[in-house]
């Protein structure tokens, strides 16, 4: 089929149908036109799949059908059931589809932080290099515990809040280069690393362990998702497999945004742990428990919605009704 021709032809049939489609009131006489012409445009969609499946093309009169089919059943979707799509499938399955790239970032993160804290734990002339002796011992003799109390706590969760948001935004933002998220993940690692080698190499490593597990183990989880999910988005930029590049990218790009927007309220949890709960007064245990509770939910938000809505089909991208429909590929 000859596309040019094609669109020539029918072009003024799809040019009338969205010219009626973006009024305000319709006439008897123009919704039965409308709806011929929805009929008509349907009966080209098709045509257009089964001889030349041009994603332009097709992308265009897809989004035509969908705002001519929305126009002619007159419903609407509530506000209400959108939330309610993205909190309990779109993200959990966006989460899930990153699963093995969150798994990759966590191990380089935490491969740097232990491969830096053994060697510099073990090696004083070298710690000393990096951290004078003098700034060690005012570490270790409470400068990291009180990092937690410094300033109103409010204030304090709000800046870790937007200093987290900051950094897993970056891992988002710039995951299509593939660099930047590992070079991130490397460089917490080594200030993870660092920290833990001083403050045990002056006897205080259950000090720190104590006093990052009630944030950390959400703070970083988020960190790896964040840094997991741009990585998603360089391998899909290398490897598109079936579609073409810029629709592999375009799709990964779309869940990846979900999954930014997805951890903020998550990130502000992790900050509001770090600022109340970390340095409270609160035993060991119950702060620590109350870290590994919200730790423990999120796994489960990701992993059991995530997988549910993965085995209906859902990806975390905008529906067909947005992006348009897709077309059949080679496989």
């Amino acid at each position: 089929m000859d596309t040019d021709a094609f669109i020539a032809v029918n072009g003024p049939t799809w040019d009338r149908l969205a010219a009626l489609v973006r009024r305000r009131h319709l006439e008897a006489a123009e919704v039965d036109e409308l709806i011929a012409l929805y009929r008509s445009t349907a009966t080209h969609l098709s045509t257009v799949r089964s001889t030349n499946p041009d994603p332009v093309l097709t992308a265009r009169l897809s989004v035509l059908l969908s705002r001519a089919r929305g126009r002619i059943i007159g419903s609407r979707t509530p506000l209400w059931a959108h939330v309610r799509a993205v909190v309990l499938e779109d993200l959990p399955a966006a989460l899930w589809s990153a699963r093995w790239q969150t798994a990759l970032a966590a191990g380089i993160m935490l491969g740097s932080a232990l491969l830096v804290g053994i060697v510099l734990g073990l090696d004083d002339g070298l710690r000393a290099s990096l951290v004078p002796e003098a700034a060690q011992r005012r570490l270790a003799s409470g400068a990291f515990t009180s990092y937690y109390v410094q300033g109103d706590a409010g204030g304090f969760a709000a800046n870790v809040w937007t200093n987290n948001a900051w950094i897993t935004l970056q891992a988002v933002v710039f995951g299509v280069t593939g660099v930047w998220p590992v070079w991130m993940l490397v460089l917490n690692g080594l200030n993870i690393g660092l920290a833990g080698a001083v403050m045990g190499a002056h006897g205080q490593l259950g000090t720190f362990l104590l006093a990052i597990a009630p944030h950390g183990l959400l703070e970083l989880t988020c960190v790896a998702v964040g840094a997991g999910a741009g990585l998603r988005l360089f391998w899909a930029w290398l490897h598109p497999g079936p579609l073409p590049r810029t629709w592999a990218l375009a799709r990964a790009g779309r869940a990846l945004v979900t999954v930014a927007l997805g951890l903020v309220p998550v990130l502000l949890v992790s900050g509001l742990i770090e600022a109340f709960v970390t340095p409270s007064p609160l035993p060991t245990v119950v702060r620590i428990g109350i870290g590994a509770l919200a730790w423990g939910a999120f796994l489960a938000y990701a992993g059991v919605l995530g997988r549910r809505a993965a085995r209906r089909g859902i990806t975390g991208d905008l529906s067909e009704e947005v992006v348009g429909d897709s077309v059949a590929v080679a496989g």
